[in-house]
């Protein structure tokens, strides 16, 4: 059964992830997630919607699970790689393109231990931060290689799943 939240944005955002393969679920989460209100439990999302700080989150969340290899996503206790971790911006910056979102919904003021305006800064820009991986995972593609395909580069994604 699809989840209903009351917040519109949390709403589109769960309909997004759950469109593109990955559970949600709504339920209550402990204090301590790495992330309020959202967590990563067997290769889905629970979001607790009384604890979200930030919706954006749900699509960082997302995103880690989308990067990560099939195989490890349903591990019990999540655990992302560096690179990993790169790839998941560079994806969070493609779904919230693709979303047309305001980027301070994933990249909020405070977040990213405070790297969020500098993270802003360097996609708006052009910046191809995690975009390799991406293209490595066969997710999306940089300029070049798209232009050789026929199709448009990051952030337009291919597909959203590893």
């Amino acid at each position: 059964m699809k989840p209903v939240f009351a917040d519109p944005l949390t709403q589109r955002l769960a309909d997004f992830v759950i469109g593109i393969g990955i559970d949600v679920t709504a339920g209550e989460l402990p204090d301590d997630t790495f992330l309020p209100g959202v967590d990563i439990r067997s290769g889905g999302l629970v979001i607790d919607e009384k604890h979200l700080a930030h919706p954006g989150d749900i699509l960082h969340e997302a995103g880690h699970i989308a990067v990560s290899e099939p195989q490890s996503r349903k591990a019990e206790r999540f655990e992302a790689t560096d690179g990993e971790e790169l790839a998941t911006l560079a994806w969070s910056w493609a779904a919230l393109t693709h979303l047309e979102l305001d980027p301070a919904v994933v990249f909020h003021p405070g977040g990213y231990k405070g790297e969020a305006e500098w993270l802003l800064e360097t996609f708006a820009s052009g910046g191809a931060m995690g975009v390799p991986l991406l293209q490595y995972y066969g997710l999306t593609l940089e300029p070049r290689q798209a232009a050789e395909r026929g199709v448009a580069p990051f952030p337009n994604m291919l597909r959203w799943l590893r």
